[in-house]
C-alpha cells in the first residue's frame, strides 16, 4: 500500500490540531483512515452493515455519510467501505470531517469496550488444535491483515476445515480468495497438519 491524500485539519477551540492520513487498500472500494491516534485499546469492532452501528457514536456519523456501506475500526485505524453511488474524491472529505469532530469531541469509539480477541469460543475435542489456530492467526495473519486495514478472525473449525471471518478491508476484496487459499491456508497445513482447508464464512 502506498499512503495517498492526508488531511491537515486545524482543531477546534482548544488547539487540538489532527494529521488524518489516508492509504489505499487492496479493496478499491475501501479505504484506510489512520488519525494518528488510538482508535481501540483492545480488539476490533466491525460494521458491516448500518444495522448495530447505534453501539458506536463515530460509526453512526460516518454512516449517515452517503454511499458509505460499511465500517472497521482496528487498533489505530478506521476503515471505510463505499457503495459505488460515489466515488472518493467526493466522500473523503466528508469522513476526514467527521473523524475530526469526533475525536475532538472526546466521545468514544464505543458505548461498550470490546471483547479482546474477537475470535468466535469453540469448546470441543479439538481445544487444543484450536488454540494453536488462533494462535497462529494473532502471530502471523492479522498483525499482516491489519496493515491493510483489514482484520480476519477464527468462526468456526470443522472435519478439518477452518473457518474465518474476514472483516473491514478484506470483505469483499477481490484478491480476500487468494490470501485465504495461497497465504492462511498453506501457513496453516504447514504446521498443523490436521488442518485440511480454510473457507470465509459470509456475515
Amino acid at each position: 500500500m502506498t499512503p495517498s491524500e492526508a488531511s491537515l485539519q486545524e482543531g477546534n477551540q482548544r488547539g487540538l490540531i489532527m494529521f488524518i492520513q489516508t492509504e489505499n487498500t487492496p479493496n478499491p472500494a475501501t479505504l484506510k483512515f489512520l488519525p494518528g491516534l488510538t482508535v481501540l485499546e483492545n480488539g476490533t469492532a466491525d460494521f458491516p452493515t448500518v444495522e448495530g452501528s447505534e453501539k458506536s457514536p463515530l460509526a453512526a456519523r460516518l454512516f449517515n455519510i452517503s454511499g458509505v456501506k460499511a465500517v472497521f475500526f482496528g487498533r489505530d485505524f478506521i476503515t471505510i467501505t463505499k457503495d459505488d453511488s460515489i466515488e472518493w474524491e467526493h466522500a473523503k472529505p466528508a469522513l476526514l470531517g467527521v473523524i475530526m469532530e469526533h475525536f475532538q469531541s472526546g466521545s468514544p469509539v464505543l458505548l461498550e469496550p470490546t471483547k479482546g480477541s474477537d475470535h468466535a469460543e469453540h469448546s470441543d475435542e479439538d481445544n487444543l488444535l484450536v488454540g494453536q489456530i488462533k494462535e497462529l492467526l494473532d502471530s502471523r495473519v492479522r498483525p499482516a491483515v491489519a496493515q491493510d486495514g483489514g482484520d480476519i478472525t477464527f468462526y468456526g473449525f470443522e472435519d478439518g476445515v477452518v473457518y474465518l471471518q474476514m472483516q473491514g478491508a478484506c470483505a469483499g476484496c477481490p484478491s480476500s480468495t487468494m490470501t485465504l487459499k495461497m497465504g492462511i491456508e498453506n501457513l496453516l497445513r504447514h504446521y498443523l497438519p490436521e488442518v485440511t482447508e480454510v473457507r470465509a464464512v459470509g456475515v
